[in-house]
C-alpha cells in the first residue's frame, strides 16, 4: 500500500502522495481500491497530477471508467488539486466537476482541507 491513512472526521481515508503511478485506465483504478479495500478505509484522496491527461477529456470515457469501478466497489474518491485549466478549456468537465461535487461518491477538491470539511458536512 503506498498510500497514508489519515481520520477525517471519524472518515477513514487512504490518502495517496504526488509519488507513484499514474492512473491511466480502469485497470489502475482497481489497484487503489484494492488497497483502499485492505485498508478498510471509505475515500481515497488522490492528487490531480496523478491522473493522466486522457482522464480530463470526458470523450477517452477513462474518467467515467474509473469512476464506476470506485462507486461499484463502494469507494469515494476525492481528486485533490488543482484542475482549473482543464476545466477551462472543456464545458462538459466543468459540468461533469459541478455534478460530481454535488453527488456523494465523488469529489474534486482543492486540497486536503476541503476534502474534511466535506466530509464532515456529508
Amino acid at each position: 500500500m503506498s498510500g497514508v491513512l489519515q481520520e477525517m472526521r471519524g472518515v477513514q481515508v487512504l490518502v495517496f502522495g504526488l509519488d507513484g503511478p499514474p492512473m491511466r485506465s480502469d485497470r489502475d483504478a482497481v489497484d487503489l481500491i484494492g488497497d483502499a479495500l485492505g485498508a478498510g478505509v471509505g475515500w481515497v484522496a488522490l492528487p490531480a497530477e496523478r491522473l493522466g491527461e486522457d482522464f480530463f477529456v470526458l470523450s477517452t470515457r477513462i474518467a467515467g471508467e474509473v469512476i464506476q469501478k470506485f462507486v461499484n466497489y463502494g469507494i469515494g474518491l476525492a481528486v485533490v488539486g488543482d484542475i482549473s485549466r482543464h476545466v477551462a478549456r472543456s464545458t462538459p468537465l466543468r459540468d461533469f466537476v459541478y455534478e460530481s461535487n454535488r453527488g456523494r461518491h465523488v469529489w474534486f477538491v482543492a486540497g486536503l482541507d476541503e476534502l474534511e470539511g466535506r466530509l464532515a458536512a456529508a
